[in-house]
């Protein structure tokens, strides 16, 4: 059976169409399923059901079979009828005694060209040769039917010949299809090495995206780690104290003791005093002198003694009363918690909390340093002793940082300007740039006067930081090695305010400034 004539018996009576979703009848007629349920919808109204083809009557509305095998014939004949029409788009004009695929199409012979007859094919510039996916019959122009051979550069489009020199496109820049073909490729391979440059810097910054996301999950996991075992610490040293103040509890329990046997001593006396009691007043009742005269000589006289307490018993119980010391017990309490916090800050910065002095050789002429070296406050009358070269409004501490890790706190007066920082040695002694945070060889926190603002300043260049409701208590943590320096507000909760990053490459010595105000350093 020709190709033809099967395609006739896998067509539709009805639509004349290949089988869609076939069906068959009783009479063994086939059809597709939406063209005889329609047909069948018809014929429902006279209450009457025939075959399309045959004309065979059906008492009641037949019944659809669908009929698999020929629904895949009609498939498979469609898919290499599909087939045949494309390799017939893209085979050799040329060859006509068999089909042989193209390998170009030339847009001025209109014709495709195996590997044979390319070889052949005239090479002159009018032969414009193409992929074969090109050479189809939507690649004509709309306008002249004719195939589009140039590129029209002012309106960015393909045109014909026609187009070129009678149509809307005359006077207008245009080029070959190969050149601007070329010309594109050009542009696109620069587009496209710019987007595997963007590629490959969005690599790199993908991995170093995960790289540090694995040092923050390792951090993380290992700050979630000494956390725990800080509280662990924490639990077990408060559990001790708990035990050593509930053992000094204990030992009373020796002058309860005690207190109890004092209370049984006591009770005798008073059972043997009441039974003297009832026999005296016996006595004093009695009418008869020989009784009473003769009870007094039987030898009894000690009976009629009134002992007085030795001094130990009444010292014993007083001491076992008054034993109990709960100052003591509450002395004891709170050196342990301030233990307790002492080792907890230690393990929660690393080190024990700096003590700082303030250096009087460093002060300005309008500071005042109290005898505990601690505060300094301004003050408008000159201090006596003071070297004038210095900066008139700061000092700076006596101990010098030059490795580890550091921390101080620091209480601040509520009005005045004030600064709380860093500085090398070899910071500028005079002038404005003397200044803390006005040179490159300091680091400060600033209060701004009548301003609720914190600055962070180094080499006079300002951070600002806004505050609704500042504070007055601060820590200044200093890690040298890392070259980080961090300002705390001691607020509730505790607020980082900011974190400098440096590397240190001088000792550095706490720095203090002050104007009508007053900093003083926290024991």
């Amino acid at each position: 059976m020709s190709s033809t004539d099967l395609k006739e018996e896998l067509t539709c009576p009805i639509c004349l169409n290949l089988f869609t979703d076939p069906v068959t009848l009783k009479c063994g007629h086939n059809y597709c399923q939406e063209c005889i349920e329609a047909v069948l919808d018809t014929q429902e109204r006279s209450a009457a059901f025939t075959c399309p083809h045959c004309r065979t009557e059906f008492q009641e509305r037949p019944v659809l079979q669908r009929n698999t095998t020929l629904c895949n014939i009609a498939e498979h004949f469609l898919a290499q009828e599909e087939q045949e029409e494309l390799t017939a788009g893209f085979s050799c004009t040329y060859c006509i005694h068999a089909t042989t695929p193209a390998v170009k199409s030339c847009l001025h012979c209109e014709a495709s060209l195996c590997d044979s007859h390319l070889r052949v094919h005239n090479k002159s510039e009018e032969h414009v040769l193409t992929d074969p996916a090109v050479f189809l019959e939507s690649q004509r122009c709309t306008t002249h039917n004719k195939i589009l051979q140039y590129y029209c550069c002012m309106d960015s489009t393909c045109i014909c010949l026609h187009c070129r020199l009678a149509g809307d496109h005359i006077g207008h820049q245009v080029e070959p299809l190969n050149e601007a073909t070329e010309k594109k490729k050009e542009k696109l391979g620069n587009v496209l090495k710019e987007m595997i440059q963007s590629r490959e810097n969005t690599e790199e910054r993908i991995w170093r995206l995960k790289e540090q996301q694995h040092r923050l999950h390792k951090k993380t996991a290992g700050e979630s780690e000494r956390v725990t075992d800080l509280f662990r610490s924490i639990r077990r040293m408060l559990d001790d104290l708990e035990k050593k103040v509930l053992s000094h509890i204990s030992t009373q329990d020796d002058h309860v003791s005690l207190l109890s046997d004092l209370i049984h001593e006591m009770e005798i006396k008073k059972d043997e005093m009441c039974s003297k009691i009832s026999h005296l007043e016996e006595l004093c009742r009695m009418t008869d002198p020989w009784s009473i005269l003769q009870e007094s000589q039987s030898g009894q006289e000690d009976f009629f003694v009134v002992r007085e307490e030795p001094i130990l018993v009444e010292s014993k119980e007083f001491r076992a009363a008054d034993d109990l010391d709960a100052v003591q017990i509450s002395e004891t309490l709170c050196k342990g918690f301030t233990d307790v916090m002492t080792c907890a800050r230690k393990r929660i910065f690393g080190h024990e909390e700096t003590d700082l002095l303030l250096d009087v050789r460093t002060s300005g002429m309008n500071l005042e340093i109290s005898d505990d070296l601690k505060l300094a406050s301004w003050s408008q009358i000159k201090q006596p002793g003071v070297r004038k070269n210095l900066q008139r409004c700061q000092v700076l501490s006596t101990q010098p940082f030059n490795s580890g890790r550091h921390c101080w706190e620091v209480e601040t007066s509520k009005s005045g300007t004030w600064s709380l920082g860093v500085c090398y040695p070899s910071m500028p002694k005079c002038g404005d740039i003397a200044n803390i945070g006005y040179n490159n060889k300091s680091w400060c926190l600033s209060k701004v006067h009548n301003n609720n603002q914190y600055s962070v300043l180094h080499n006079d260049h300002e951070v600002l930081i806004d505050q609704k409701s500042p504070c007055h208590r601060f820590r200044l943590y200093l890690d040298y090695e890392a070259g980080q320096l961090s300002f705390f507000e001691l607020s509730d909760p505790i607020k980082l305010l900011h974190v400098v990053k440096t590397k240190f490459r001088e000792p550095l010595h706490a720095a203090f400034y002050v104007c009508n105000a007053w900093v003083r350093i926290q024991s």
